[in-house]
Parts: C-alpha cells; sequence; structure tokens
C-alpha cells in the first residue's frame, strides 16, 4: 500500500482544492471540463479518475456514446468543432514532452474561445494532469 497523500500532506491537496475553486468559478462549461479531465485521464491512464469523472460526465447529461468515442475524438462527428480544439490542446499539453504545443493547435483554440477561455482551460488541463499524476502514483483504488 502506498501513501495517502491527503493525510500525509493535507496543505499540498488543500492548495490542489483550491484550483478546483477556481475552475469551478470560471466560464468553461462543464461538458468542456469533462471532456478535458476524462482525455487527460485517459492518456495518462488513470483508472481513479476515468472512473469518476466518467460518472459526473453521465450525471451531468454526456452520453455514453460520446465517453465510448473520446479516445477516438478525430475519427468522429460527434465532437463539435470547439470541442474538437479543445481536445487537441488537451492532448499537446499533457503529452508535452512528444513536441509541445504546436501553433496551429493554441491558434485554433484561441481563434474560437478568445485568451481567457484558453487560459482557463489550460489551468484546467494542468490541473486534471496533476491530479492523474498523484492516483496513479499512490495507486488510488477505483470505487465501483
Amino acid at each position: 500500500m502506498r501513501f495517502n497523500l491527503q493525510q500525509l500532506e493535507p496543505e499540498a491537496w488543500k492548495g490542489m482544492y483550491n484550483l478546483e475553486k477556481y475552475l469551478a468559478a470560471t466560464g468553461l462549461s462543464a461538458s468542456h471540463k469533462h471532456l478535458l479531465k476524462m482525455r487527460a485521464s485517459q492518456l495518462n491512464g488513470c483508472a481513479y479518475c476515468i472512473n469518476m469523472h466518467s460518472k459526473e460526465a453521465r450525471k451531468d447529461g454526456e452520453t455514453e456514446q460520446r465517453l465510448y468515442l473520446l479516445s477516438a475524438w478525430r475519427e468522429t462527428s460527434l465532437f463539435t468543432p470547439e470541442e474538437k480544439a479543445l481536445l487537441a490542446l488537451c492532448e499537446e499539453v499533457t503529452l508535452i514532452s512528444q513536441s509541445g504545443v504546436s501553433d496551429a493547435t493554441y491558434q485554433q483554440a484561441v481563434t474560437i474561445f478568445g485568451e481567457q477561455y484558453v487560459a482557463q482551460a489550460l489551468m484546467a488541463i494542468v490541473l486534471i494532469n496533476g491530479w492523474n499524476r498523484i492516483a496513479v502514483t499512490t495507486e488510488l483504488a477505483v470505487e465501483a
């Protein structure tokens, strides 16, 4: 069994939750937040977060079909051009060590949403990547 970060470093955990509070107060739509959380968690192989965020997304009206097809979002018309722009940004930020964030992806997102919305989306992507790394490293158990 690995350590429980929340118990071992409660101030660090509180800092992560303060970022969650910030994101809850932004203009990011619930649907966009769910898609970003799900896609980053898929890329990071975080079963705990995929399980949690798929339940939250369904509760907020996301369809099973879109959740099943999220890992192949480029191959389907079920995602809007706006969602695809955010998903491209999410993938490039999550996999940043591979080739960074391209100018094309960045510019497309900013053109569609504006800088402030993209800044908020970036913070959502950064935060879920942090949560993924905590959950995978500490082996948080998936709950049914």
